[in-house]
Order: C-alpha cells, then structure tokens, then sequence
C-alpha cells in the first residue's frame, strides 16, 4: 500500500505564517502537474536520463508531503533509469496518481 500524501512538512515550515503556507501549497499544485506530464513524456519516448532528471526533481517533492518510503522508491527508480531499466515505473506510477489525487483535494 502507497502512504499517503501530507501537510505535516508544510505546516511546520511556515508555522503561523498562513500565507506562507498558502504560496507553498500553490507552488506544489502548478509545479507537481507540469513535472507529472513531463515525466509521461520522457517515459512514453524510453529517454531513460531525462526521464531520470524529472524523477529527480519529483521525489523532492514526495519528501516535502511526508512521503519518505515513495522518496526512496524515486531515489531507487532514478539510479535504475540510468542505467536504462523501469523496474520500478510501475510503482512511481501509483505514486504519481496518488499524490494528483491528493493535490486535488488541497
């Protein structure tokens, strides 16, 4: 089972600071779609070190919504692209849907 998506990280980060936590949140709700197609499409043309570059800036995210065993699995998945396998595509893939879903809902 994929952990869950969180806030924790955020709301520690901007404490009391609302709007702070509001600019945070927005920056994840442009930032995450772009970066999700992105990756779609490196990994529909197999272009293994971009689709690895993407990977690498996605799991920063994982980290900043508390998904430390997804984090992981991107650091893995990253160091398998570049070496030209997807052992681990379809797994993210889960990742990826659950965190649109979640954003969705922020």
């Amino acid at each position: 089972m994929i952990e869950q998506p969180n806030l924790n990280y955020v709301d520690e980060l901007a404490g009391d600071d609302v709007a702070f936590r509001g600019q945070f949140i927005d920056i994840i709700k442009t930032e995450f779609p772009l970066e999700k197609e992105e990756y779609f499409g490196h990994v529909t043309n197999t272009r293994f070190k971009e689709t690895a570059e993407i990977v690498h800036k996605l799991k920063h995210k994982f980290n900043i919504l508390g998904m430390q065993d997804s984090y992981k699995l991107a650091v893995a998945y990253e160091m398998e692209l570049l070496e030209g396998k997807e052992d681990s595509k379809s797994k993210f893939i889960k990742v990826l849907q659950t965190i649109d879903e979640y954003i969705k809902t922020i």
